[in-house]
């Protein structure tokens, strides 16, 4: 028997370059699936991303998603890119062993937190401030710097990491630390500066989008502080769920959400196009 992808629609492009086109997913002619590959809105053309791939129950465990997921590679090729991306959502146990047995190996995690009813209590001695202006300027070109690094070191070219730095940043700070819904906060330790924090405010939930200890306050439990602050502002603002992202090696920072209570929702697997 021989799995093919089947077009359902003309390749999309859209206004920013990028494209996107359905398939059926078809064994001998016959639907058994679907799948859907574009562009990465957020990195560029060059990375290809499957937002989706179905395997109808009936065919499931036969190796058409395998095949299926091989034959985007392919498109993917074709259309110049040179990474491809898979999402997998958290408790999914098919999708992780699919990913690593085909070569994609993990590139960061979404987890998320229900908050309770209470802020959490700071420390002793720890307490939460606004970021200044001058603050803020320092820090800017720090985090887009490690921003960008990261996004390299899953193997984004640097042009488009750095772009996508630049654009992140013009995308979600417009109005920089004045910008709505965004919180940005200096943690004091028994009035000693000791870390930084970037929260913004969504309809539903929450997000850290920067938490990071300064380097000379490194392993003496601040970062717990400052995602204890981060939680304490997200209840005062009304929002009863928060989450964030973690890059794949970040160990420390998987095991501190983790024991803070924070589940993975989402995976990210990556895989290079030679």
């Amino acid at each position: 028997m021989t799995t093919t992808l089947r077009p359902t629609e003309p390749l999309q492009r859209a206004a920013d370059g990028t494209r996107s086109r359905r398939y059926q997913v078809c064994v001998n002619s016959r639907p058994v699936g679907a799948l859907h590959l574009a562009t990465s809105a957020a990195l560029g053309d060059s990375i290809a991303v499957i937002r989706e791939l179905r395997i109808d129950e009936p065919d499931r465990r036969r190796g058409r998603g395998t095949v299926a997921a091989l034959a985007a590679e392919e498109v993917a090729r074709g259309w110049g890119c040179r990474q491809i991306e898979a999402g997998v959502p958290g408790g999914d146990e098919a999708g992780p062993r699919l990913a690593q047995a085909l070569g994609y190996a993990l590139c960061n995690r979404t987890m998320t937190k229900p908050l309770g009813d209470t802020p959490p209590a700071l420390p002793p001695g720890s307490r939460g401030r606004s970021m200044t202006h001058d603050e803020f300027r320092a820090w800017q070109t720090h985090e887009s710097e490690q921003y960008a690094r990261d996004w390299i070191g899953r193997g984004v070219p640097e042009a488009d990491a750095y772009a996508k730095a630049r654009r992140d940043h013009e995308v979600l700070l417009p109005d920089g630390p004045d910008t709505e819904n965004v919180r940005f906060e200096v943690l004091e330790h028994e009035g000693a500066r000791v870390g930084v924090l970037w929260l913004a405010l969504y309809e539903d939930r929450a997000f850290v989008y920067d938490v990071e200890a300064d380097a000379a306050h490194r392993g003496r439990g601040h970062g717990r502080t400052l995602m204890l602050l981060a939680e304490s502002r997200a209840l005062t603002a009304g929002r009863s769920l928060i989450g964030l992202n973690v890059f794949a090696g970040n160990t420390p920072a998987k095991r501190l959400y983790e024991s803070l209570g924070y589940t993975t929702t989402r995976y990210v697997y990556c895989k290079p196009l030679l």
